[in-house]
């Protein structure tokens, strides 16, 4: 073994062999972001699934959150069946799952029985954008800064109070906090050790400033790398904090206080590891491309929001004066700004503050691909850095609602130009789903206003 966690092929085979492993987990990150596939026999993996792939039915990439079949999808439908889809193991991201005992887990990457790609799967998605940059000689670097916040109810009484009156891990801002999060030290180490045993790289953990709020951070490396164990991290974290009797979650906004953020980082690097978003003989070390490529950004992130906020809770962490971003503006180490460019070299990079932590990664990675690439294409001037407070520069201001973020994405030919109208629609239908059913719940909201007094 290299990667400590990590596994070849070979060394899966040693381990079932002796005993070690005896379930295979085959997964893919599905339109919600959830880690999704099947358990298999390790010996049943090894004599037929690791050469041939194994099936699951298409309505995986065409349901709800609640995995109810919906309308409107044009791969998967009672007209058509509800065939399959093929799961093929991507071996490169074979690891052990140190939280489950005897596992191993290997994501795949989704096709249909005929071969061809499922281009909508999110992963497909990313692949497609990836291939763009490398026709072009570079490669896309990446680190995703995921928050969340622990309660100290189960999941399952958290479920059984209908998430009211939940008990945060902590009592107050905690941010950087070291005495009040080593309440939480237990099952934050659990987890840091967790996903070092399976081959991720842990930089640290720190308090952020809502209540029981932490943030377990990633070391930076190749984009899809950095997707695939970003889902792998997201799903490890909640069964491990299943284990210690806990609860945690990643929505954008689950109260009025701060939300939970998920910061990306990204830059381009040459087919050689050249540093093409910098220039030291640039003012501010930035190159050319890289100022097209924040230019691009600024271009496309109204039009792209819906990638970096899908879903219609995203849109509430959305607050001026709460770390979270509003305006489209850039600056340097400007935490105001939607787009904050930092570092120097090799370091010289973006980090888009637009999306929360119920981002599905895969499609904002994508988008911040695209984005680039159109500013690069096109060679769109960087306007100067904004100086100051963004929330209240009058700059033009991301989508307030779900609904404004469909009708712009629905209208980009830009997106549809990098994505195909197959994939954007496909994701337009997810929107135009939530939103209806959003729209016909009745909310304890209301019926708090209105029982009485109305």
């Amino acid at each position: 073994m290299g990667t400590r966690g990590m596994l070849t092929k070979a060394d899966l085979e040693q381990l079932v062999a002796a005993g070690d492993i005896d379930t295979v987990i085959v997964a893919f990150c599905d339109m919600q972001g959830r880690l999704t596939g099947k358990r298999i026999s390790a010996r049943l993996f090894v004599e037929d699934v690791a050469d041939h792939g194994a099936e699951c039915c298409n309505y995986l990439l065409a349901v709800d959150v609640d995995m109810n079949t919906v309308d409107g999808y044009e791969i998967s439908s009672w007209e058509t069946g509800y065939g399959d889809m093929v799961m093929t193991p991507d071996f490169t991201t074979l690891r052990l799952l140190p939280w489950q005992p005897g596992t191993a887990l290997v994501m795949a990457d989704l096709s249909w029985t005929d071969g061809k790609p499922v281009i909508q799967a999110p992963r497909s998605i990313l692949r497609s954008q990836l291939d763009r940059l490398a026709e072009r000689g570079m490669g896309a670097i990446a680190a995703t800064e995921l928050e969340f916040m622990v309660f100290d109810d189960s999941y399952r009484d958290a479920w059984k109070a209908g998430y009211r009156s939940l008990k945060p891990a902590t009592d107050y801002n905690i941010d950087y906090a070291m005495l009040a999060s080593t309440r939480m030290e237990p099952l934050l180490r659990d987890i840091r050790v967790g996903m070092e045993g399976a081959g991720l790289y842990c930089e640290g953990v720190k308090g952020e400033c809502n209540l029981g709020q932490q943030e377990i951070g990633f070391r930076y490396d190749d984009a899809l790398v950095v997707c695939d164990n970003h889902t792998i991290y997201k799903n490890g974290a909640k069964e491990i904090a299943d284990q210690h009797g806990k609860s945690l979650t990643f929505m954008a906004k689950f109260d009025e206080r701060e939300g939970n953020s998920c910061h990306i980082h990204i830059s381009f690097r040459g087919d050689d590891g050249s540093a093409v978003f910098a220039d030291e003989d640039d003012e501010l070390g930035m190159s050319a491309m890289f100022r097209s490529f924040v230019a691009g950004q600024l271009a496309t992130l109204r039009e792209m929001t819906l990638f970096y906020a899908p879903n219609i809770n995203s849109y509430k962490r959305y607050v001026d004066g709460s770390f979270a971003p509003t305006a489209v503006a850039w600056g340097i180490d400007n935490r105001t700004c939607a787009l904050r460019v930092v570092g120097h070299g090799h370091g010289m990079r973006m980090e888009c503050r637009s999306p929360g932590g119920d981002v599905n990664q895969y499609l904002a990675v994508s988008a911040l691909i695209a984005g680039g690439l159109h500013g690069i294409d096109q060679g769109l001037e960087l306007p100067d850095a904004l100086q100051g407070n963004a929330y209240t520069s009058g700059a033009e201001r991301l989508p307030t609602t779900m609904a404004e973020a469909v009708e712009l994405l629905d209208n980009s030919q830009i997106a549809r130009e990098a994505f195909g109208d197959d994939v954007v629609d496909h994701y337009l239908n997810y929107a135009r789903v939530e939103l209806k059913a959003f729209n016909s719940a009745v909310t304890d909201w209301e019926r708090v206003r209105g029982f009485e007094r109305l």
